[in-house]
C-alpha cells in the first residue's frame, strides 16, 4: 500500500467517530448508517485527490460527510424514524445518560437538514467560526440559528 493510501486511511481512522455521528443523524429506515458511512468514505476517497489542504482535514471531512448525507436524504425524501446511538456512547455513559442521549438524538432527528448539521457541530464543540466555515454561513447566522435550534429543541422536549 502506498503512502497516498496510508495517509487517507489514517485520516479516516482519526475522523471515524465524526463520520459515524453524522451518518447516525442522517440515516433512515431505508438505509443503515453503516451503508451511509461507506458512501461517505467512498465520496471522501473520490474527493481526496482534489483536497488542497486549504482547510483542516477535519473540516473537509465534515463538509463531505454532511453533503453526502444531505444528498442522500434529498434523494430518498424521507426522514429518520429514530436516531441510534454512536457506537462508543454506551461504553462511557450509564443507563440514565444513555436514555437522555437517545432522547436528544431523537429530537435532533426531527430538525431540518441544516439545523441537524449545526447542532451536531455544536455538540462536537466546534467554534462558531468553524461551524460557519463548514456549513457555509456567517458566524452571526450560526449564533442566531443555534439560539433558535435550542429553543425549538426545548419546546419539542416539553411535548
Amino acid at each position: 500500500m502506498g503512502n497516498y493510501e496510508q495517509e487517507f486511511i489514517s485520516y479516516i481512522n482519526e475522523n471515524r467517530n465524526i463520520i459515524y455521528k453524522i451518518c447516525f443523524l442522517y440515516s433512515n429506515k431505508f438505509q443503515s448508517h453503516d451503508d451511509l458511512f461507506q458512501e461517505v468514505v467512498i465520496n471522501l476517497w473520490n474527493a481526496w485527490p482534489k483536497f488542497r489542504r486549504e482547510c483542516k482535514v477535519q473540516t473537509w471531512v465534515y463538509r463531505i460527510a454532511l453533503n453526502t448525507c444531505v444528498s442522500f436524504l434529498r434523494k430518498s425524501k424521507s426522514r429518520p424514524d429514530s436516531m441510534p446511538l454512536t457506537r462508543n456512547i454506551e461504553a462511557i455513559a450509564d443507563e440514565s445518560d444513555v436514555a437522555k442521549i437517545n432522547e436528544l438524538y431523537k429530537l435532533i432527528g426531527n430538525l431540518g437538514k441544516i439545523e441537524k448539521a449545526i447542532v451536531l457541530l455544536y455538540i462536537e464543540e466546534k467554534s462558531y467560526d468553524e461551524i460557519a466555515g463548514i456549513i457555509g454561513i456567517s458566524r452571526s447566522n450560526v449564533a442566531v440559528k443555534l439560539f433558535r435550534i435550542k429553543e425549538k429543541l426545548k419546546l419539542m422536549s416539553e411535548n
